[in-house]
């Protein structure tokens, strides 16, 4: 026991006195209820006589003990109701002394309870449930942290009760319970899975799943996580994208795939990168990428409308209009418009030293596509806030992408860029299994010169593509970043119910 605080004590010694007395702490009969907190409060004054027997469960948050008399806020999934508890009315005549030993003495903030009654308009005003009988649901041996609230400008605010930020997301059960704010971002999350669920499905396109353990770490270029299947004896790595199985299922005869799946890159960790993420790919026969850019202005206006009834949503700072259509870029156009540089006809040793000119900061194993895109990342993006549609990128950058039609230097390849990080990656799927291998073979080369990002070679996923997949465009979205926007949050760490953390220091 001397790793328990003095709250925790007195708890569990509360629990001991409940059972001593017969109350289970922890019931296990179902508790059924008919109405919710955000339904009463929202219906009542149009129909009291519909709520003159309720019966919620929930939380206890606060409560204010005046003799015979108690005020309780109850806090269920939907929101919070005050409950009005009369000792009278809870005990029965001979034994008055119930309500003192049970609900002042051994119920606490924090437990999870039951409760029957009917509603009524205190005379303040407050819609509160007058309660008729109180049911123990499950004792809470810690205590809540207290959640501060300030007076400014004549309006309540709430304050984040954790004092250490990183608590948050260690604990998130506890976040969930004191910030209802919180709980309200993963519902907006929620609500945009199902409008990009919507979108793709309603243009007949089918929802699949596809393996996470992948004998070879394809259609990204990113650095796997490792590990090892016994029974097989062979190394497997946690997918990095779902890229190449899901135009498997194209070459098989599907006309539109898609797929929300859980990517994992060993790489480093911000409040934009959490090693474990949700992307969403869409695969669509027939189509190519400038069918995409449309398709994307559509689906990230509708989520925008879908959220907040307007196509503008604010962003730290900013405020974001998703209204069609949106600004386009070149890639190069981007470049020589944020640096006032050509670098389009550029080599290899002439890019490097137009970095290390604009300070953009190198690996020595970067090849063209690498500093290309440094240099893009350092000078351009951060400087894209409204959603922009980044097009046409040097071959060396996407070894899945099909040439562009009119220049066979780049390929069809765009990103939507907003709030200075992309949101999006789409191209015209590189269908030439001759030039793909050709492509796999150059990014080997990248991996000898120690790029850890660089492709590995598929021979399965070419041998696909020698029984031939038509004209196909391909889309990945970072669901975590677009839910950062959507939903204004600073950290990705804000919108992952469970983001990484680093191991806990136990004291």
């Amino acid at each position: 026991m001397a790793h328990l605080t003095e709250q925790e004590i007195v708890r569990i010694e509360k629990k001991e006195a409940l059972e001593a007395m017969g109350v289970s702490p922890y019931p296990a009969a179902s508790f059924n209820t008919n109405a919710t907190a955000q339904v009463i409060l929202a219906e009542y004054a149009a129909d009291p006589t519909k709520f003159q027997q309720v019966t919620l469960a929930g939380r206890l948050m606060s409560r204010r003990i005046m003799g015979a008399t108690s005020f309780v806020e109850l806090q269920d999934a939907s929101g919070r109701i005050q409950l009005y508890l009369h000792r009278d009315t809870l005990c029965p005549e001979e034994d008055k002394t119930a309500y003192n030993t049970v609900f002042k003495k051994l119920i606490d903030i924090g437990d999870i309870v039951g409760v029957h009654g009917h509603v009524f308009e205190t005379q303040t005003g407050t819609i509160s449930i007058h309660v008729a009988t109180l049911t123990l649901l499950a004792k809470a041996l810690k205590p809540l942290p207290v959640v501060k609230e300030t007076e400014e400008d004549g309006e309540k605010k709430l304050h984040d009760a954790f004092t250490d930020p990183e608590q948050r997301y260690r604990q998130r059960y506890v976040d969930l319970i004191v910030n209802p704010g919180v709980r309200e971002k993963f519902v907006q999350r929620g609500q945009i899975i199902r409008s990009i669920r919507h979108h793709w499905e309603a243009l007949g396109c089918l929802e699949v799943e596809t393996p996470i353990l992948q004998p070879i770490h394809g259609g990204a270029a990113a650095r796997p996580f490792k590990t090892h299947h016994n029974t097989l004896d062979m190394p497997l790595y946690l997918r990095i994208a779902n890229e190449l199985y899901l135009k498997r299922l194209i070459v098989g005869g599907y006309d539109g795939v898609f797929e929300f799946a859980k990517d994992f890159r060993n790489e480093g960790m911000s409040r934009f990168h959490n090693p474990e993420f949700t992307m969403l790919e869409v695969y669509v026969a027939y189509k190519d990428y400038l069918w995409m850019m449309d398709q994307m202005e559509v689906v990230l206006e509708k989520i925008a409308l879908d959220l907040h009834g307007s196509t503008e949503v604010q962003v730290g700072a900013h405020k974001i209009n998703f209204q069609r259509p949106w600004k386009r870029f070149t890639m190069f156009e981007a470049i020589q418009h944020f640096t006032g540089i050509d670098v389009s006809d550029m080599d290899e040793a002439a890019l490097r030293s137009t970095a290390q000119q604009l300070n953009v900061p190198l690996e020595a194993s970067a090849g063209k596509g690498k500093i290309i895109d440094e240099i893009f990342g350092e000078k351009c993006e951060p400087n894209l806030i409204q959603p922009t549609f980044i097009t046409d990128y040097p071959i060396e950058m996407s070894p899945l992408a099909k040439k562009h039609r009119n220049n066979p230097t780049l390929v069809e390849r765009f990103e939507v860029i907003c709030n200075g990080k992309e949101i999006c990656n789409a191209f015209s799927e590189l269908n030439d299994p001759i030039d793909q291998r050709q492509r796999f073979e150059e990014q080997l080369k990248l991996g000898e010169r120690g790029d850890e990002e660089a492709m590995a070679l598929d021979e399965d996923f070419l041998r696909a593509l020698c029984y031939g997949m038509p004209p196909t465009v391909g889309l990945g979205i970072g669901i975590d970043r677009l839910a950062m926007i959507m939903t204004n949050a600073a950290s990705i760490q804000d919108v992952i119910f469970f983001p990484q953390m680093r191991p806990e220091n136990k004291v």
